[in-house]
């Protein structure tokens, strides 16, 4: 699935966005599945700041109206019973995607997210949101050239961030955000350049 989203990977500019006053939205799905072809998200979450702090913040589950699997309740904790009386993905895309407006949104791995989010807009009749992107993975690789593992917890571990709730997606998106903060300040020397 080809996403049209502008992906930022000159690096050196994140300081410059951070600091000109843009606005980012670091978001996370919890989903039934790997393929937005045969699973739905079940949960959305995500926080919008600036480089004065957190604006405002989202998150909801979401009915899939299938069953969750064992092994994904296993991961995220999200049960079958917790979806229950949820909303479905049409209604929590009617808040969300006005929530992400002109922000720069934020991911680990934000492609996984990224179609999901598209599929379901597609689905149901939404526009799907063509912001820029940028993604926390690429950009812990830049930041951390000498490394071989990048994923969100071990690069929280590297940071010092403290993660509350893993794989649940506002605390993923927290996270997510926290990095990318830390991850500007890390390269503060090389964003000068």
């Amino acid at each position: 699935m080809q996403l049209e989203n502008k992906f930022l990977v000159d690096y050196r500019r994140m300081f410059r966005l951070l600091e000109s006053g843009g606005t980012f939205v670091a978001f996370d799905t919890e989903t039934t599945g790997l393929s937005p072809l045969t699973a739905t998200i079940i949960e959305i979450g995500a926080v919008k700041f600036n480089r004065h702090g957190i604006i405002s913040k989202y998150n909801t589950l979401i009915n899939p109206q299938k069953s969750i699997p064992w092994k994904i309740t296993d991961l995220t904790g999200i049960s079958n019973d917790m979806v229950q009386g949820m909303p479905h993905i049409k209604d929590v895309l009617k808040e969300f995607l006005p929530f992400l407006a002109d922000s720069i949104i934020i991911g680990h791995n934000v492609q996984f997210d990224l179609r999901f989010l598209k599929h379901e807009c597609e689905l149901n009749g939404f526009t799907y949101p063509e912001n820029q992107v940028i993604d926390n993975l690429r950009f812990s690789r830049w930041a951390f050239p000498e490394e071989q593992k990048f994923n969100q917890e071990i690069m929280a571990e590297r940071l010092g961030i403290q993660i509350k709730e893993a794989h649940r997606a506002y605390d993923d998106a927290e996270v997510c955000g926290n990095i990318f903060l830390s991850l500007i300040k890390h390269t503060a020397d090389r964003q000068k350049i």
